[in-house]
């Protein structure tokens, strides 16, 4: 007897989705990295190996913090946290509290 589908859970598709725009977010940040180390190396003349790596991780890792914290904040409001925050203390009472 074949067994019916089981419910999708809501906490696992968010997950999966904000690992969907993480990946690629990552694309998104090496080539900002990328960018960063040919602006930097446009006009120089002398280049040191650590500036270019430093360069190339403080873009990469901002790009990347931005895009964690932004994308947390989307699946936050789309689940429902956000409504219980901001729910006061008389909506949250019953009748049998009264």
């Amino acid at each position: 007897m074949p067994r019916p589908d089981p419910i999708p859970s809501l906490r696992r598709a968010q997950w999966l989705r904000f690992r969907r725009i993480m990946r690629w977010m990552s694309l998104v940040a090496i080539a900002a990295a990328a960018l960063a180390v040919l602006f930097v190396a446009w006009d120089e003349s002398e280049l040191k190996i650590h500036m270019l790596i430093a360069t190339a991780l403080g873009a990469g890792i901002s790009v990347l913090l931005g895009a964690a914290l932004m994308s947390l904040t989307f699946l936050s409001s789309g689940s429902g946290h956000d409504e219980e925050v901001h729910r006061t203390a008389d909506e949250t009472l019953t009748e049998k509290d009264l």
